[in-house]
């Protein structure tokens, strides 16, 4: 043995000095709690690895993902090809700011408007940076084609619309959770209900100021709400009608989610802005945008818009090849075949355990009756039982795995979630 591979107390080798180093979760996680800001609430789980649909903790024990980092890892953890191409890009250039040009900026705006069928594709780094900047996109337009009067612009926002955390998503929000003392608000932010088409019509008819309607094709962190057949054309028909620029946020439906290359897709329909984000960058960096045409996206000239990151090298690779992986792979098609095997089983559960699925492709919620259990402790139970997913507002799980999953894998997930929720009572 080389001599420096035995070091420290009682002649342990490197290697059995850092095992016997090494923190148990309940230490860890008093640590985080400890020095980390307590804005979230962890499920009690220390994750270490990951790997297609399976995440492992610090102990050694595997798990089934039913939650993909919030529909974010869509082409599995650590896929290869994402893993091949961030270690290639960040070790020939990561960063420049967009000071300068760089080969993978051209290449992923091309490959995504051609793909999705915009002119303009504008990177960001998160969803809600993106759905700022369709904002401010939609502001400018508003006043310049438009001609709203100078600070009069309104934006309409479907009411339980979750789409970050900013000043600018916490003035969006019906959440008092979200925006309860974070005040004062940006003006004119309006709210309508959701999948209500007739007041949609009344806003824009009455409140020529409007300039964009922002809203989730289907609301994710509201509990996966799917608006009715014919919502998303209406939306298209009246925002032509009175022209308003239809803002479709898709951070969490797009990229294969719903089994369609996009939410709006189930109905044929175009927005003006499309926003992307979480699987855009296949969980190995973030990375978000917009998608426009010319019209709309030259609102924005030289110097009125910019993020030191937003558009990195590294960035628009990693994005590039996420979104190629979705189409090569069949994602979207897996989706919305083990998306009815999800329905299927998920819809037999007797109502007094769940009053209610929702969901379409692999972005469903499972609604957990009050009387039976909170939603969190069933989590806790599939914990233990070696699945991991999240509750929404307290009762609904969420089943999102990532879009790589197997029919095998998919249903041993669902044979852990029934087996839990049947035995709930007695254990």
């Amino acid at each position: 043995m080389h001599p420096i591979a035995r070091s420290g107390i009682f002649g342990l080798t490197q290697r059995e000095l850092r095992l016997k180093r090494s923190l148990g979760s309940q230490e860890l996680i008093d640590r985080d709690q400890k020095y980390g800001g307590r804005h979230f609430k962890p499920l009690p789980v220390v994750l270490t690895k990951g790997e297609g649909v399976h995440l492992w903790d610090v102990e050694g024990k595997r798990y089934l993902d039913f939650l993909a980092g919030f529909s974010t890892v869509n082409q599995g953890h650590s896929h290869p090809r994402l893993v091949k191409v961030t270690r290639e890009q960040a070790g020939n250039l990561a960063h420049t700011s967009r000071a300068f040009y760089t080969e993978p900026h051209g290449q992923l705006a091309e490959y995504l408007t051609k793909l999705l069928g915009w002119e303009k594709f504008l990177p960001m780094n998160t969803g809600v940076e993106a759905g700022d900047t369709a904002i401010k996109v939609a502001r400018r337009w508003g006043y310049r084609a438009k001609k709203i009067p100078t600070e009069q612009a309104t934006v309409v926002f479907a009411r339980s619309n979750f789409w970050g955390r900013s000043i600018a998503a916490l003035s969006a929000s019906t959440d008092p959770n979200c925006y309860t003392d974070f005040g004062p608000y940006v003006p004119r932010f309006d709210k309508l209900p959701y999948n209500d088409l007739v007041a949609l019509e009344l806003k824009f008819k009455q409140d020529p100021t409007v300039c964009a309607f922002m809203v989730e094709p289907i609301q994710g962190e509201a509990g996966v709400v799917v608006p009715r057949d014919g919502y998303l054309k209406g939306v298209r028909d009246l925002c032509t009608k009175y022209d308003v620029l239809w803002i479709a946020d898709e951070v969490q439906t797009g990229l294969g989610r719903t089994g369609k290359r996009l939410a709006v897709d189930h109905e044929n329909q175009r927005p003006d802005i499309m926003i992307l984000g979480k699987a855009l960058s296949g969980g190995m960096y973030p990375v978000s945008g917009i998608l426009a045409d010319e019209q709309i996206m030259s609102c924005l000239e030289s110097g009125s818009h910019g993020s030191t990151f937003g558009g990195s090298p590294l960035g628009n690779r990693i994005a590039l090849e996420a979104v190629k992986i979705v189409e090569e792979e069949n994602l979207a098609e897996n989706a919305r075949k083990l998306g009815e095997i999800v329905r299927k089983r998920l819809e037999k559960i007797p109502k007094d355990i769940a009053t209610e699925y929702r969901g379409r492709g692999l972005l469903a919620g499972l609604v957990i009756n009050k009387d039976f259990a909170e939603g969190w402790d069933i989590c806790l139970k599939l914990k233990d039982a070696g699945l991991l997913t999240r509750p929404a507002h307290g009762q609904i799980l969420r089943i999102s795995p990532p879009l790589t999953i197997t029919r095998e894998q998919l249903e041993q997930g669902l044979d852990i979630l029934t087996t839990v929720l049947d035995n709930y009572k007695s254990t």
